[in-house]
């Protein structure tokens, strides 16, 4: 095993990985040779050259544009037509299974001060349920009303994997059927030195990290999801990030205009606060539709105004999309997928030569990401559909400040109370600065849109909503 083993990195200058073999047991060497025997080094080689040896430049195409979108609400007639019918042929879809969600849950809670999958930290203000019960219950509730099955698929990561898996398991499922539920593992990349080498983690292992979210798409094929979604029927996959709880995991506009025109690949876009907000920015260079990073962005790009004096690149990304099952299936055809990848320069400990771990105090490592936008260049057609940031995005990133759990249970309770005075006609107290003086939640098992609070208006109109207390609707 050793000498397929030496031969095979000594081709790619990466024979150091061997250094320690004659210490390890033979579990610790079947582990090690695993990893190696998991890496494509050929692709390697031509990331190393091309992505860590120098620093990739980023090109701004020189007839970058502002993506057009559709509006929240409907201008025209026609518009107003259009969304209608969407709405219609979206309900028709769920109705019909298929729908799948898809949830990218492969991160920690370290920032948020908690130990474990950030799936399982407790998001909601007053029952504080996890991110991972507050989808369960949403995905329930439209399973319900749609008469349906929405399966639900969870990208883990190798570090939080059996983690995630047994908190489902304790939790049985959060009474979702058990069948409808599948985790995979996301794919892995090797961190690198500047000079291309692979670090070890340990003497029996390489430092991997997760490849980012644009290898979920790759991580539906060989995890076998894909070909169960097939198997199921499925032709469109709800996209979305495990730290949002206001995503609406089930939104029928949104899936209606993706079928109506014929797109491969939609998404949801936010109007920026302000012109450097970290979100991705919604372009266009030669009819194809692209995401710019934030920090890639030329500030004249980024402070350009149109005509009625709005930001011209105003569409921001919060990482919402739906994708076809038949362009996954296209895109990963062999088993691979073509996407640029990103590099970010990070401090990784490793084991150095003498065996000893070292946990650098400066940046020491490249790491290489690929991201799930950068597959929108490459659908036939894609549609872009403005949400409402209230309504639709709350990041829990950090424990305090800006998208933070702090912020994030804010915006949930305001939700909630906003969707009670719309559609259910509550009048809930407010102090002097007009915010509401009461903490309302509403669960996700009866409560997933406006049609099922105006449905249950006079149940609700029958509630005490008294200053400062705190309210639990089931």
């Amino acid at each position: 095993m050793y000498n397929e083993l030496y031969e095979t990195l000594s081709k790619h200058n990466q024979e150091h990985i061997l250094r320690f073999w004659n210490e390890l047991n033979v579990v610790q060497q079947d582990k090690l040779s695993g990893q190696i025997k998991n890496i494509n080094w050929d692709q390697l080689d031509e990331l190393i050259k091309n992505y860590v040896i120098k620093k990739p430049e980023t090109n701004i195409p020189e007839d970058l544009s502002p993506a057009d979108y559709y509006p929240m609400v409907p201008k025209t007639e026609e518009s107003k037509k259009l969304y209608i019918e969407a709405e219609k042929k979206g309900k028709e879809l769920v109705s019909n299974s298929k729908i799948a969600a898809f949830t990218v849950a492969g991160g920690q809670g370290t920032r948020l001060g908690f130990d474990g999958p950030k799936g399982t930290y407790p998001i909601t203000p007053i029952k504080e349920k996890t991110l991972f019960q507050y989808f369960a219950e949403t995905i329930k509730r439209a399973s319900e009303k749609y008469d349906a099955e929405i399966p639900w698929y969870i990208m883990t990561s190798k570090l939080n994997n059996e983690e995630t898996v047994n908190f489902f398991k304790e939790n049985n499922y959060f009474n979702l059927s058990e069948k409808n539920v599948m985790f995979f593992q996301q794919g892995t990349m090797p961190a690198m030195d500047r000079e291309g080498k692979v670090l070890l983690d340990e003497k029996d292992s390489l430092s991997l990290s997760p490849d980012g979210h644009g290898g979920s798409l790759l991580a539906l094929r060989k995890s076998g999801a894909l070909n169960d979604m097939k198997k199921r029927g499925i032709k469109y996959i709800s996209y979305f990030q495990v730290d949002n709880p206001l995503v609406s995991i089930i939104n029928p506009l949104f899936f209606g205009l993706h079928l109506l025109t014929d797109s491969e690949m939609s998404a949801i876009m936010l109007a920026k606060t302000n012109p450097y907000e970290k979100l991705g920015n919604f372009c266009v260079s030669e009819g194809k539709t692209m995401i710019i990073e934030y920090s890639d962005m030329p500030d004249e790009l980024v402070e350009k105004i149109d005509d009625e004096g709005n930001l011209s690149f105003i569409s921001g990304s919060p990482a919402i999309h739906i994708v076809s099952v038949d362009f996954v299936e296209k895109l990963t055809a062999d088993s691979v997928i073509d996407l640029p990848w990103h590099r970010a320069d990070k401090k990784v400990s490793y084991v150095d030569d003498t065996g000893k771990r070292v946990d650098p105090n400066n940046v020491n490592a490249v790491k290489l990401e690929s991201f799930i936008f950068d597959s929108l260049p490459m659908a036939d057609k894609t549609m872009i559909l403005e949400a409402k940031r209230e309504n639709e995005f709350s990041p829990t990133k950090n424990k305090t400040g800006v998208d933070s759990v702090e912020s994030c249970r804010k915006m949930l309770i305001n939700y909630d109370c906003e969707r009670l005075e719309k559609y259910a006609g509550v009048i809930l107290p407010k102090d002097v600065d007009g915010n509401y003086d009461i903490m309302v939640e509403l669960s996700p098992l009866s409560f997933i849109d406006g049609e099922d609070i105006e449905s249950s208006k006079q149940r609700l109109n029958k509630i005490t909503f008294s200053r400062g207390k705190k309210v639990y609707i089931e």
